[in-house]
């Protein structure tokens, strides 16, 4: 693995201003040039997006090869979805709806070795396909970052002790989902203020790193007031389209008296 790769856990645990995206598009090219943007990581979206396994793989080998630091939002939080993105060489899982200190015990478990954890075989990407000891590979697994997504109410009511569960690294909050369960027609307003607090609480006391999605820079600087420090900012079909816009805009002005 490489050091960007193998140092991303650490960073986020150090609190360092992180930024990266959700990948929506299942083609390497994406990866391929994002990975020249300076962004810290990208997010394979599997959730909300049409990655199938095979395209989840050719995505991971050139995040691989180029040492661009890939997690995957899983489908759900299944240990089986957990397993195919680690194995294919993933750096990490984002798990979807975690609601309850059950579900996080059983993504925890899922996202690392050990006695009914996640499954063990050398011959994976992840592994360097059975070039390595048994012995390096298991140690690998404290380079995996396993993140709770924490997107209804009741994820929030019980936010302490899933926080406090041993092997998840990470909080997720999920604005538009937390809004959509507190009965809002748009992101924000006081109920979700109040999440982001609980969380950004809960990941203080237990010393857990802080994620969320933004749309931009500006609403990342704002919530860094939350303990926020690991932004997911926006999605390549955003960037996309906004730039394009600007484009199109500019070029039609140019004809106006």
């Amino acid at each position: 693995m490489g050091e960007r790769t193998s140092g991303l856990k650490a960073r986020m645990a150090a609190g360092e201003m992180l930024s990266g995206t959700f990948v929506k598009t299942p083609d390497v090219s994406v990866v391929e040039v994002l990975a020249q943007s300076g962004l810290d990581f990208l997010c394979l979206d599997s959730e909300h997006a049409p990655f199938g396994r095979r395209e989840l793989d050719a995505c991971l080998a050139v995040g691989r090869a180029l040492d661009m630091p890939i997690l995957v939002r899983v489908l759900a939080g299944q240990p089986e979805f957990v397993l195919a993105a680690l194995d294919a060489g993933a750096v990490g899982v984002v798990v979807p709806h975690v609601d309850s200190v059950e579900k996080a015990q059983t993504l925890a478990k899922a996202g690392h070795f050990g006695r009914g954890g996640r499954g063990y075989a050398g011959s994976t990407r992840w592994a360097g396909y059975a070039t390595r000891p048994m012995g390096d590979v298991l140690a690998q697994d404290t380079e995996t970052i396993v993140i709770a997504q924490i997107e209804e109410p009741e994820g929030v009511d019980a936010v302490g002790a899933i926080a406090a569960v041993d092997g998840i690294d990470a909080l997720f909050a999920g604005p538009a989902d937390l809004s959509v369960g507190y009965g809002l027609s748009q992101v924000g307003g006081p109920e979700l203020e109040a999440a982001l607090k609980s969380v950004g609480g809960a990941c203080a006391a237990h010393s857990k790193a802080f994620v969320s999605w933004v749309p931009d820079a500006a609403k990342a600087a704002e919530w860094t007031a939350y303990g926020m420090s690991v932004f997911v900012v926006a999605s390549e079909h955003t960037w996309m389209r906004s730039v394009a816009t600007d484009v199109a805009t500019s070029i039609k002005a140019l004809g106006q008296p």
